[in-house]
């Protein structure tokens, strides 16, 4: 089966007013997108060398204010040049077979959330010890320690696990109902700190999540995750549903005697996610077996 295509149901689009034939990008509104909010999203996947202001389809150009965004095509005017940003957009998914938490991660972010971040819906079984449909969420995902070391993220972390490393600190973390977990980890749905961490969604949102805020209990606790790599991941969903076409979303279901590995081999982005699957189950094995010994 093919990726899906993130443009697909856009009815936000994104031009260039010197090229108006071919779309920059877009996005699926919903709720909560300001005129601001456009702007700013625009700026992390466009690169500016100058001035620029979006002008509406009738002509007045867009404010950049709280105003909500509407429907329809934006074109960019500007003096200077548009660069579309190289950042790489980091391949993120793993088939429901698979697992990566680590247990001092997990019991960790239960422990603090008890609710799912996003939702609000608290764990019914939390004080029995049950936790049906709710998982501790990565915000960084484990699979990339890699990049997280070359990239020295961990001089974000304040609180370091005793196990599992930096990026299994409960300052990378969020306690998510499982359906989240798939929309955050295939960035469907994210927060943005520098909008009061508003919750934004990239597609229909049946949850009716898109626009809030993440509550001030969340906000207050000490350990909770660092604004910095929920502004990493921010940055990966704009990447992911508003550049260009958008990047492929992946099938993960794979029912019992599924071509697993003849499904990913076929779809686009098939190295990148044959690392990210083989790796997550490689530390999560690893972990399980430092952690039982």
């Amino acid at each position: 089966m093919p990726a899906a295509n993130r443009s697909v149901g856009r009815d936000v689009h994104i031009y260039d007013m010197k090229d108006p034939d071919t779309v920059l990008g877009g996005l699926i509104l919903t709720n909560g997108v300001t005129n601001a909010n456009l702007y700013s999203m625009l700026e992390i996947f466009c690169i500016f060398d100058s001035t620029y202001f979006l002008r509406e389809e009738h002509g007045m150009i867009l404010q950049r204010d709280d105003h909500p965004l509407n429907p329809g095509n934006y074109y960019i005017l500007t003096d200077g040049s548009i660069t579309i940003s190289d950042e790489p957009w980091l391949v993120r998914t793993l088939s429901v077979t698979g697992g990566t938490r680590v247990p001092q991660f997990r019991d960790a972010v239960r422990e603090r959330d008890r609710r799912c971040v996003l939702t609000g819906q608290r764990a019914p079984g939390a004080d029995r010890g049950t936790w049906d449909s709710f998982e501790a969420a990565h915000v960084f995902p484990s699979a990339y320690e890699g990049h997280w070391i070359d990239n020295n993220y961990s001089r974000w972390i304040a609180i370091e696990p005793a196990v599992g490393g930096p990026i299994n600190s409960i300052q990378n973390g969020m306690l998510l109902r499982s359906h989240m977990h798939n929309l955050f980890d295939n960035y469907r749905v994210s927060i943005n700190p520098d909008d009061g961490n508003r919750i934004v969604c990239f597609d229909l949102d049946i949850d009716g999540v898109a626009g809030r805020h993440l509550d001030q209990e969340f906000l207050e606790h000490p350990q909770r995750p660092v604004d910095q790599l929920l502004r990493r991941h921010f940055r990966q969903a704009v990447f992911a549903n508003m550049r260009g076409a958008g990047e492929p979303v992946f099938e993960c279901d794979f029912p019992p005697g599924s071509d697993n590995m003849g499904e990913i081999m076929s779809a686009p982005k098939a190295a990148e996610r044959m690392e990210f699957e083989l790796f997550s189950r490689l530390v999560a094995n690893d972990r399980r077996g430092a952690t039982s010994s």
